[in-house]
């Protein structure tokens, strides 16, 4: 999938397994991968699917060809709806990544396999984030004191 400044392309095998080893091939931004990318990286031997079609993606940017991120909705869906989760390293963080990428994905993923609703949980605490999912067409739909949830459709 490629938009106007970012390809999102699926994790490779040898990618997965780099992250795990710790290990930093060239392609990466300096500061790739972040805490959460180890985490996903960690989970794929468990959830397969996140692997496919409709998985996780690397966040590549299209100027250096530099990994700068991930992207990933948490397949399968249930009753239609599915979750979506991303992060951009700290030395891409402003220039409007993120919600280009989470923006795209939930197009795309709108507009296949009987999904009918995107959500994405997000820390009050991190305001940044909010704007991105406001950015990427989500709308508040619930909150606690700690957690608000936005959804797009």
């Amino acid at each position: 999938m490629i938009t106007d400044r970012l390809i999102l392309r699926s994790w490779s095998n040898p990618e997965v397994t780099a992250v795990l080893d710790g290990q930093r091939p060239p392609h990466w931004a300096e500061d790739f991968p972040a805490e959460g990318d180890r985490v996903i990286a960690g989970l794929f031997a468990e959830h397969p699917l996140w692997l496919g079609e409709f998985g996780h993606r690397q966040v590549i940017e299209r100027h250096t060809g530099l990994v700068v991120g991930s992207i990933g909705l948490f397949w399968p869906p249930s009753d239609g709806t599915v979750e979506i989760g991303y992060g951009i390293v700290a030395s891409r963080r402003g220039l409007g990544y993120a919600s280009e990428a989470t923006g795209a994905l939930t197009a795309f993923v709108l507009g296949n396999a009987g999904v009918h609703t995107v959500e994405a949980e997000v820390e009050l605490s991190n305001p940044a984030s909010v704007r991105v999912l406001e950015k990427a067409g989500f709308r508040r739909s619930g909150a606690d004191e700690r957690v608000a949830r936005y959804t797009r459709r």
